[in-house]
């Protein structure tokens, strides 16, 4: 299926193996760093998501953010190890 954006259409994206480690890893790398550079981590595991259409581990991962900008460090943990969890599933 094909999807219209304005005059430019593009085909949904498929997971490949090398895309799932990347999103993993940067999953792996969300442990450290500033709370804005790991927001920032998040928001990219996020917007690759929603490009491969993965709309509700994408809204997952939003829920992740908000989370972790509340400081409620339970539902962040949570929430990122499901993410890990379910991106790992995606191998096939």
């Amino acid at each position: 299926m094909t999807v219209a954006t304005g005059r430019r259409y593009f085909l949904p994206m498929a997971a490949t193996p090398i895309d799932i480690d990347v999103l993993l890893s940067t999953l792996n790398a969300a442990e450290v760093g500033t709370l804005d550079s790991i927001a920032a981590k998040l928001g990219e595991v996020k917007d690759h998501l929603e490009k491969m259409e993965q709309r509700e581990l994408a809204d997952r991962a939003g829920e992740v953010i908000v989370a972790l900008r509340r400081g409620d460090l339970a539902e962040f943990k949570r929430g990122k190890a499901f993410l890990q969890s379910k991106i790992g599933h995606l191998r096939g």
